[in-house]
């Protein structure tokens, strides 16, 4: 029997988004499939019925499965099916875990996990904003303890105006694209990336976006309302609080003082784990079991100095003030044969930052759901683990070197220059090499510089910067430039990264409810003066890009052809243009409008292709000189190829400056001649003369002569030549004076 279903809807901006349940995965604590035009997500939340005891953290998990049956297409790779994650589903996964996770008990120990599958994808509506909304629905009607719900939507900017949940195409025409996730009381999440907003106007995106995301909140509390399952109660497993003020009690002044001494990140952690191991042997050394109580007392009371530092007394860890950014010192020019480089040092962050060029074939075809083809400008995050001083294998990137990569990327698409005006793929790879927070910002400036140091035009340099915040009740402080502990210990990692003239990238992460406007107004103006401070220190290295390229990157050349020339370049099967990339030492790609990329690391090389090409694609003139190679030979002249695929008769009459008798007294097939195009007939058959370029006449006077083979009273044979030869002098019958000097003449 099938199962009865039940629909609810809401309109999102310019369209409605509907959410199913009661049809699918039943056996799932929640299931639902959320669908905006004919783009559908579906989601399935589940707890484990049992604690796990043995974890000292709330083992939640959330996964995004990007099928391409949703968009109709065979994956393609070479199995045809679904491999690792994509990008785009790892960033998914990520964008629904970041405000979901907050409004779990931090003291809840059984798992829970929620699996988001894409069914349908119209390539004109983003399935991201609706992967949230399902995975907050399915957990608001299951029987998971959970603080939902949540709501999240999509605001663009278009003539000034915003829109709630633009399609693919309207967010190619906004200015802003600003994803946005929060309770009904607060935001908890945002995600954006901008074309240089100021940050009055982001205050008021924000604004706008919690207003919206209250119609998809208000539903799930309707669906919880008629088909909400009951919540589980489960254990909690909370620290022992008299434990805690006991450990406390003892261990503040010892953390007061490590925290006051000048340190290394490295020494503080030194000093910490010591007064830890103090404190375990201290309470559990006649009751081994309460080693992992101790352990967890001693870290929330090392977190209650640190804070209360901070909103008391305004120390921070490293004795800096709130407002105040750490140490900076930049480089460029590092590495001798990268095509650009950089290093960005800000306090005991480091990131290295190298740039390569590359041909426009060379752009990441992407297998994506979404509508876009290929990408040209790439940003590559790696985060290995002696950046931290820690010893671990390595397993490939993780999520978090994934978004990190991907929000540096964000932060600079807005100033690269578009392909017309530089006509390279770029690829920058951020190398972490040291950390204590803020890496991901350090990244960005790093990833400026690299770019300047490459020659690449950038419209503006963009910094970056990581804010804080540590709030306890009413009493909040806001923190620039974070370092590792107080993000570990605080309540927001805010990074905003941007142009002098406005934001080009933002990412907000809450670990409590939410954070109010007034809030978020003040982090904005703290960050955009520290974003001012540290491009100061950058343009202090290099003002502007560089005007040359580095001797190792390629210099590409354009060359426009027409769009029906373009088979001639390529040849039968590719022919052409390998023999043409070989012979030239260069890579050459060709764009369906007819733009000819020819990337060469010696200039030479490319002057060659572009020569080559201009003669693939040239139109045949009267008048005009080609050296060509003689194909055939008949008894009545000579067949020359003057441009590859193109070729014209020479008669006999016209193969020298005498009667010749045979043609191949004169040529033979491989010889290459120099001739004129002396006719071109109405069925583009051409005419011409050797003649003509050994006498120096113009295109008139051979065509006067040229009467070879057009019987008019002649010689037997059409070998009428025109005008009387014996007038022309004795020309000594040596044929080395009359084989015709080449020089000089265009070679195509």
């Amino acid at each position: 029997m099938k199962p009865e279903s039940k629909s609810f809807s809401v309109p999102m901006g310019e369209t409605v988004i509907t959410i199913e349940t009661g049809k699918l995965a039943l056996q799932a604590g929640g299931a639902v499939t959320i669908t905006c035009g004919e783009t559908m997500i579906f989601a399935a939340a589940t707890m484990d019925k049992q604690p796990k005891e043995s974890t000292d953290f709330f083992p939640l998990t959330i996964d995004y499965e990007e099928r391409m049956y949703a968009g109709g297409r065979i994956p393609g790779s070479f199995f045809r099916r679904e491999g690792r994650p994509s990008t785009d589903a790892i960033l998914l996964a990520r964008l629904t875990d970041r405000p979901i996770r907050p409004l779990f008990s931090k003291d809840m120990r059984n798992p829970v996990q929620i699996i988001m599958v894409s069914f349908s994808s119209d390539g004109i509506n983003p399935i991201d904003i609706l992967g949230i909304n399902a995975a907050s629905a399915a957990l608001t009607i299951s029987d998971i303890p959970w603080s939902g719900p949540i709501g999240a939507v999509r605001v663009g900017r278009i003539d000034g105006k915003f829109i709630v949940n633009p399609t693919f195409q309207q967010i190619e025409e906004s200015d802003l694209d600003l994803r946005v996730a929060g309770t009904k009381e607060a935001i908890s999440m945002v995600e954006c990336g901008a074309n240089e907003i100021p940050d009055d106007v982001m205050v008021e995106a924000l604004a706008f976006a919690h207003e919206a995301i209250q119609q998809i909140i208000d539903l799930q509390l309707k669906m919880a309302a008629d088909i909400g399952k009951p919540k589980t109660v489960v254990p909690l497993f909370p620290a022992d609080e008299s434990l805690v003020s006991k450990v406390e009690a003892r261990v503040a002044i010892d953390i007061e003082n490590a925290l006051a001494s000048p340190h290394t990140k490295a020494e503080l952690n030194t000093a910490i784990d010591e007064l830890k191991a103090k404190m375990i042997e201290e309470f559990a050394s006649e009751d081994e079991s309460l080693s992992g109580a101790v352990s967890e007392a001693f870290e929330v009371s090392y977190k209650h100095v640190v804070r209360k530092r901070i909103l008391d007394l305004g120390f921070r860890p490293d004795g800096r003030n709130p407002e105040e950014i750490r140490p900076i010192w930049c480089e460029v020019g590092y590495s001798p044969r990268a095509h650009g480089s950089a290093i960005f040092t800000r306090g005991e962050t480091q990131a290295l930052t190298l740039a390569t060029l590359g041909t426009p074939r060379e752009a990441q075809e992407m297998d994506t759901l979404a509508p876009m083809e290929n990408k040209r400008y790439m940003h590559h995050y790696n985060f290995p683990p002696y950046s931290t001083g820690e010893v671990k294998p390595l397993r490939g990137q993780s999520r978090r070197e994934i978004g990190h990569g991907a929000l540096a990327e964000r932060a600079l698409v807005p100033v690269i220059p578009d392909e017309a005006d530089f006509p390279y793929t770029i690829r920058l790879v951020s190398e972490i090499l040291a950390s204590n927070g803020s890496s991901s910002m350090a990244s960005v400036c790093g990833s400026t510089l690299a770019l300047m140091d490459t020659g690449v035009p950038i419209k503006a340099p963009v910094a970056g910067v990581a804010m804080g915040l540590i709030k306890d009740n009413e009493k909040f402080a806001i923190l620039t430039d974070i370092q590792g502990l107080e993000d570990h210990l605080g309540d927001m990692d805010f990074k905003v990264a941007g142009t002098s003239a406005g934001i080009t990238a933002l990412q907000m992460d809450i670990k409590i409810a939410g954070i109010t406007p007034e809030i978020m107004s003040k982090a904005l103006k703290q960050a955009y003066q520290a974003r001012l401070s540290i491009l100061d220190k950058m343009l202090e290295v290099i003002a502007v890009p560089n005007t040359i390229l580095k001797p190792h990157a390629p210099k590409i050349t354009i060359v426009k052809v027409p769009v029906d020339k373009i088979g001639a370049i390529i040849g039968p099967g590719g022919k052409n243009i390998r023999a043409l990339q070989e012979e030239t030492n260069t890579k050459i790609d060709i764009g369906e409008d007819g733009s000819v990329f020819i990337a060469a690391a010696e200039g030479y090389g490319a002057d060659i292709a572009r020569e080559r090409i201009e003669a693939l694609i040239e139109t045949p003139q009267i008048g005009r000189i080609y050296t060509g190679k003689v194909v055939r030979t008949v008894d009545f002249g000579a067949f020359v190829e003057i441009i590859p695929g193109t070729d014209g008769l020479v008669h006999i009459s016209q193969l020298d400056t005498e009667r010749v008798n045979s043609v191949e007294d004169i040529v033979s097939v491989g010889d290459e001649i120099t001739v004129m195009i002396t006719d071109i007939d109405s069925n583009g058959k051409i005419r011409l003369s050797r003649q003509a370029v050994l006498e120096g006449w113009t295109v008139d006077e051979a065509k006067e002569r040229d009467r070879g083979g057009k019987p008019s009273g002649g010689r037997p044979g059409g070998q009428n030549r025109g005008g009387d030869r014996n007038n022309r002098g004795d020309r000594g019958g040596n044929r080395d004076n009359r084989s015709g000097n080449r020089g000089g003449q265009n070679r195509y």
